[in-house]
């Protein structure tokens, strides 16, 4: 069973992160990811794309994979469907990110519990925007 941390464990996460590395993140501003990640962004945070189809975002030069990314990611954000997540968390494990996020309406329980027997914080079907406006 998934079980996030509280409203204000996420609230004290997103006060201490600076770095989110943002997976599937599209260049078009009517998709939620980039609407998101546009906000997250004003907000202070670094935003790092990855998506191997564009080649920038948000003024932002994208990356292919997590492990092209160079320094620590505090939050790995996800906006790919359910069933791309085992993937992704094997990904995020080989980088060591601090917290693994899935957007709103994204989970999947084999990847929670891969994450989970490894230690990592790991929210699913939350939207980051929506936390972080509720926890500021």
């Amino acid at each position: 069973m998934i079980e996030n941390p509280t409203r204000e464990e996420m609230g004290k996460m997103l006060k201490k992160s600076k770095r989110i590395a943002v997976v599937g993140l599209s260049n078009n501003p009517e998709r939620t990811s980039y609407m998101v990640s546009k906000a997250m962004q004003e907000s202070g945070y670094e935003i790092i794309p990855v998506n191997p189809a564009i080649s920038e975002v948000l003024g932002v030069k994208a990356v292919k994979a997590l492990k092209d990314i160079e320094g620590h990611v505090d939050i790995v954000n996800v906006f790919r469907r359910s069933e791309f997540l085992p993937e992704i968390a094997k990904e995020f494990a080989e980088i060591d990110a601090d917290i693994f996020w899935a957007q709103l309406g994204v989970e999947n329980e084999e990847a929670y519990n891969f994450l989970e027997e490894k230690g990592y914080t790991v929210i699913m079907n939350r939207c980051i925007k929506v936390e972080h406006a509720l926890t500021k």
